[in-house]
């Protein structure tokens, strides 16, 4: 299952991909070009927007600005805690309109190194060897027919055979950790989730569970699986800053098999109260029925 970035250091094992190169690192190009008077009005505007997407690092936020005019150029830069925020953030403001002439263009910035050292002359791809994946239903072959339960008993999370002659549960896998928040399985046993502060991950594997995909989704709060396992749904809410206002809501569906983001959902909480069992913020759970 999935560990929160600092639990993973305190662990030292299944280390993220942190600070890797320039890796959390977009450029956003197509800004104003502002004098140093609106200079601290437009960094608001920027931090504003990209603060809702992932966690900007302090001084992580960089606009360059001509030496003899002051005026800023009409790009930034802006460092994310992590190299996945930073792609969710490019994902979610390419083609952001702030106003009629600005359109932004955002790209990671190790892509301009990549795009330098791209070769005059083509080469045909390397064929990698094919390498069998996971074994996501070897489960269902054991000897005995038992099924498998999770548990979670403090920092601990123990996945174990439910054995039902010897009234005694075996012990399957055991990781402290794991999760920030909490674990469920998908509808048809194949994938164990995990939930965290910036996203899910879903877990499997023939004698050990494996990490299998991550989605990404700042302060997430819920998920839920579709009936086929194809999808997940993930759901956050967050304060609003009127407190007239209803919390802002957020839903994603996920290719489970890709990670991709297949529909994006955004409202207040009022756009998704259908009634029935409610959720957080008084949104019904789970929202697809």
């Amino acid at each position: 299952m999935v560990c929160s970035d600092d639990e993973d250091l305190l662990q030292n094992e299944d280390i993220p991909e942190l600070e890797m190169g320039f890796a959390n690192i977009i450029v956003v190009d197509n800004l104003p070009v502002v004098p140093p008077e609106k200079y601290e009005k437009l960094e608001n505007v920027l931090r504003k927007i990209y603060g809702q997407l992932g966690v900007i690092r302090e001084g992580g936020l960089w606009m360059p600005t001509d030496p003899e005019t002051k005026k800023t150029q009409g790009y930034c830069f802006i460092e994310f805690n992590t190299p996945q925020e930073a792609e969710f953030a490019m994902e979610k403001t390419r083609g952001y309109k702030l106003d009629k002439s600005h359109i932004f263009a955002v790209n990671m910035f190790d892509d301009f190194e990549k795009y330098m050292k791209v070769p005059d002359e083509w080469a045909p791809a390397e064929i990698k060897p094919y390498t069998p994946g996971e074994n996501l239903l070897k489960w269902l072959t054991d000897d005995k027919a038992r099924d498998q339960f999770v548990i979670r008993a403090g920092t601990f999370t123990e996945v174990y055979w439910n054995d039902a002659r010897r009234a005694m549960p075996e012990l399957v896998y055991q990781k402290q950790y794991w999760t920030d928040s909490y674990i469920q399985w998908s509808p048809l046993g194949t994938h164990l989730a995990t939930v965290h502060r910036q996203g899910a991950q879903v877990w499997g594997g023939d004698d050990k569970f494996v990490r299998l995909m991550r989605f990404l989704h700042p302060q997430l709060k819920l998920i839920d699986f579709s009936p086929g396992e194809k999808y997940l749904i993930t759901y956050s809410s967050h304060e609003p800053s009127n407190p007239i206002d209803t919390h802002r809501v957020v839903l994603n569906i996920f290719d489970v098999r890709t990670g991709k983001v297949m529909r994006e959902f955004k409202g207040s909480a009022d756009d998704f109260t259908t009634g029935g069992n409610m959720g957080v913020s008084g949104v019904s759970w789970p929202i697809f029925r």
